[in-house]
């Protein structure tokens, strides 16, 4: 993903630099990447970045009139438009306003709103200051050794310098079996950490002088609730007010429209002249799921273009690059299921740089929790292991012991959702409107009974009252009367519950019925209403040899965390349709994965 690299140290120039440089050079993935390095030897201080071409990221690093103070920036901040207009140079670069910010508030970075990361130099305080967004959703790795502090956009760029740290740590491994992601700021490999949300750290002469934080969830948790109807007008000013932020720049920009409703009120509240804003939806290999066929219908009452990007045989027969590829790019904090996510943005970014999203939506607006622990395929892992995973509950539950809307933002968001923004975001710049600091401090205001799909409704209907006549994928909304609209919701529920059934959650006890039938090729009734993503099926059939000669490689079933024959027993069941091991798969493909891109290389 593109970002900033780089080490603070007082180890002499000859020493630090070529490390500077294996750094950058193990993030430049793309041809599209722009690279650069910027040194201040006196702070010892060695930066570099990778940046999309045309992003203003591209243009690092940005220094004051005097050279005194310089910026290495990534991501995206949206201040209100007179901040960045105010007494800005019409030759300024874009991002040259964050230092007339740093310079006029002592709180800086604590006003910028986005996902960032960055580090500025001030000579004048003989300081640097490495710092990143106040839900960590721009991750920096790190790692302090007794020569230098390293610190990386991805934390491949640190083992490429660092080889005895391509180690992974039973911790992390047990809750990436039990999660999906590694819990509280920590990687996967021994001795690297996450810098903790809202960081500030203040170096000096080379030297880590202060961990600070500039913000704390308690400043938006202790704020008064609000009675339900001044929460909507407070929330519909905020939204409408900020929204335009999300949509300014030069890049061109795609909506990624989806049938729910968090992308139905960005459409519902940005109006766009007829063709202007192009939106495209993720479909699948077997028909126009429920997200294409509604989102085609909100692009049309819009006056906007549609198109499809489907998943189907060109993603598969090319799915070994993808999967090996989604692992190494999200430094195995995304599974392989994920290589699809992977090939669809690749197509996004053929429609515009710059993808919009309803992302974090229900997270924020409904708190919804996307992921809970659970326990591996027993007989699959060693003791020791598993152990680590059950332990993992009790990590998830202490967690759990806080404001719920403080577990979605500052927990769920850069730990579970993180490894798929990362991917995402090395082929597009990802944006949403529902992390906004202003909205999402109003939503913390919000009454227990504001928490439901009826509030959104009336949000959707403020805004565009056709697109509220309309149901969402899940039945929700339209104009058909309380029988029909129950009806339709229970419809649509069945069928995305069977296709779950039928997919990741087919009972071990209807495997066989579904392979005796197999002829009638009953994927064709189930799958494909809901999703893009087809994996049982896959692994079964497109994928089977894939799945054999990796998992089944001698090198595979060498790994000391696992049991060999239980793994031989997953993989053929699975591929000759007596078995549903996909979840299980993905898991196993994963930490294989893991294992020849960052241990093996050792």
């Amino acid at each position: 993903m593109p970002g900033i690299v780089g080490l603070i140290t007082k180890m002499p120039r000859a020493w630090a630099e070529p490390q500077l440089q294996r750094m950058v050079e193990s993030i430049r993935h793309e041809s599209f990447y722009e690279i650069g390095t910027w040194i201040d030897e006196s702070l010892g201080v060695y930066a570099g970045w990778a940046a999309r071409q045309g992003s203003p990221a591209a243009s690092m690093p940005v220094c004051c009139g005097t050279g005194e103070v310089s910026l290495v920036f990534s991501g995206e901040d949206f201040p209100d438009p007179a901040v960045v207009n105010g007494s800005q140079p019409a030759d300024a670069k874009p991002l040259s306003y964050l230092l007339r910010m740093y310079e006029e508030d002592a709180s800086f970075p604590a006003s910028l709103n986005g996902r960032f990361q960055g580090l500025l130099t001030d000579a004048k305080q003989g300081t640097a200051i490495l710092f990143n967004d106040r839900f960590g959703m721009h991750r920096i790795y790190y790692h302090e050794a007794k020569e230098a502090f390293y610190f990386a956009a991805e934390a491949k760029a640190i083992l490429a310098v660092r080889r005895e740290l391509r180690v992974t740590s039973l911790k992390s491994l047990g809750e990436f079996l039990a999660c999906g992601c590694v819990l509280e700021d920590r990687s996967l490999f021994e001795g690297i950490n996450v810098l903790p949300t809202a960081s500030a750290w203040v170096f000096r002469q080379g030297s880590l002088e202060r961990k600070r934080s500039y913000f704390h969830p308690r400043e938006w948790e202790e704020q008064a609730p609000l009675e339900p109807e001044a929460y909507y007008q407070e929330l519909k000013t905020v939204f409408a007010q900020n929204l335009p932020r999300y949509f300014n720049g030069h890049e061109r920009i795609g909506m990624s429209l989806t049938g729910g409703l968090d992308t139905r009120m960005i459409m519902a509240w940005r109006k766009f002249p007829s063709r202007a804003l192009p939106c495209y939806s993720f479909g699948s290999m077997f028909r126009d799921c429920q997200d294409v066929s509604v989102a085609r219908q909100v692009a049309e009452v819009c006056g906007q273009s549609h198109e499809v990007i489907e998943v189907g045989d060109d993603f598969l027969l090319r799915f070994p690059q993808y999967a090996e590829r989604a692992v190494f790019l999200s430094d195995g904090c995304t599974e392989v299921s994920r290589a699809s996510d992977l090939y669809v943005n690749e197509k996004a970014r053929e429609i515009a740089p710059v993808r919009m999203t309803g992302n974090y939506g229900g997270e924020v607006l409904r708190r919804i929790v996307a992921f809970r622990p659970g326990l591996p395929t027993p007989g699959l892992f060693h003791a020791e292991l598993v152990e680590s995973a059950r332990q993992t509950a009790d990590t998830y539950r202490d967690l759990l012991r806080c404001h719920p809307l403080s577990f979605a933002v500052f927990r769920q968001a850069p730990w579970h959702h993180y490894g798929l923004l990362e991917l995402e975001q090395t082929q597009i710049a990802l944006r949403s409107p529902y992390l906004d600091n202003d909205f999402v401090r109003t939503v913390f205001r919000a009454p227990e009974s504001a928490l439901d799909t009826e509030f959104c409704l009336r949000l959707i209907a403020d805004g565009d009252q056709a697109l509220r006549r309309m149901r969402t994928d899940r039945g929700l909304g339209g104009n058909r009367g309380p029988v029909r609209s129950a009806i339709s919701r229970g419809l649509l529920e069945f069928t995305f519950k069977a296709e779950y059934a039928y997919d990741y959650g087919m009972p071990q006890s209807v495997v066989q019925v579904d392979r005796a039938f197999a002829s009638l090729h009953l994927e064709r009734l189930f799958l494909g209403r809901h999703k893009f993503g087809h994996y049982r099926l896959w692994y079964r059939d497109a994928l089977a040899k894939y799945v054999r000669e990796i998992l089944l490689d001698s090198r595979s079933l060498s790994r000391a965390y696992l049991d060999r024959g239980t793994v031989e027993h997953i993989v053929r069941s699975h591929t000759t349709g007596k078995r549903n091991y996909t979840t299980t798969i993905h898991k196993l493909l994963t930490l294989e994965h893991v294992h020849r891109l960052f241990i093996d290389a050792n």
